[in-house]
């Protein structure tokens, strides 16, 4: 049996993974402005899907939450919809 469900949830499990990564590595590890563009290349790939594409993204991170024990990787997974605009400000 598959770890995960669907190939979308093993993808989105990756992306949030390397997110987490990049969000937790100090100045030292990873030059900051990198970091940025990492960030912020994502948030444009996310701004690029469909409605239903984002709403299935928007699922699965809610799926994640649920299944996440790490309080502080919970809050950044809390806030990824928002973060990386896969919802408006204040939605």
């Amino acid at each position: 049996m598959p770890v995960y469900s669907s190939l979308t949830h093993a993808l989105a499990e990756g992306l949030v993974d390397v997110l987490w990564f990049i969000e937790g590595t100090e100045d030292e590890q990873m030059d900051p402005d990198d970091a940025v563009k990492v960030m912020e290349g994502v948030a444009h790939l996310v701004s690029m899907l469909s409605s239903d594409q984002r709403n299935e993204l928007i699922e699965l991170l809610g799926t994640m939450v649920e299944a996440e024990s790490d309080p502080a990787r919970r809050e950044f997974l809390e806030g990824f919809p928002e973060g990386f605009g896969l919802v408006a400000d204040g939605v």
